[in-house]
């Protein structure tokens, strides 16, 4: 069980850093072109609702209020939709 956990753990880590790395250079094209400070905030959230525990933290940081239970329900939605596309 602690096996598969820090599995998980660091798969997430790995997500976290490529999602931030893939939009570095649009962050500093957006830098360049309106002279603004831009930050990327990575949220991920998995197929069947699975988030970080950082995740909390990174939605605050969003302007606006944004519900969590909200985000995980969309993305389990799509993963409904994907799925019944899929199967039928």
């Amino acid at each position: 069980m602690q096996i598969i956990i820090i599995i998980i753990i660091i798969i997430i880590i790995i997500i976290k850093a490529e999602k931030i790395l893939k939009y570095e250079d649009l962050t500093i094209e957006i830098q360049r072109m309106w002279n603004v400070k831009t930050k990327v905030i990575p949220l991920i959230i998995g197929a069947t609702g699975t988030i970080s525990k950082s995740f909390r933290k990174y939605v605050s940081k969003i302007p606006g209020n944004h519900e969590v239970k909200e985000l995980q329900k969309t993305a389990i939605l799509g993963t409904a939709h994907i799925l019944r596309k899929v199967l039928t």
